[in-house]
């Protein structure tokens, strides 16, 4: 079975698009949700940073939506809703052991 891939994208919204870039993002959260690549989760801090977790499926998932033109055409209406302040494409699990007392 394969592992799941975290992604991690933090961004804000370009002044005034806001409420289309949740829109947007919801369009994604729906076609990764419904084309099995994986599933989004979304958070906000206090500064108004977006924060958006996306566990994808697999490796070929995540190809897979790369080449997908319904992703494409989501993320370049992205492009004019917000901000990319960092992405971390993969991030991989560290196993933290106890330390003995």
């Amino acid at each position: 079975m394969a592992q799941e891939i975290l992604s991690v994208a933090i961004w804000k919204p370009v002044p005034e698009m806001e409420a289309a870039s949740l829109i947007t993002l919801s369009e994604l959260k729906s076609i990764v949700s419904a084309k099995g690549y994986g599933r989004d989760l979304l958070y906000r801090d206090r500064e108004s940073n977006y924060i958006l977790l996306r566990y994808w499926k697999s490796e070929d998932a995540r190809r897979a939506a790369l080449e997908d033109p319904d992703m494409f055409r989501c993320w370049a209406k992205l492009g004019n809703e917000i901000n990319t302040v960092k992405v971390f494409e993969t991030l991989a699990e560290v196993p933290v052991t106890r330390s003995r007392p």
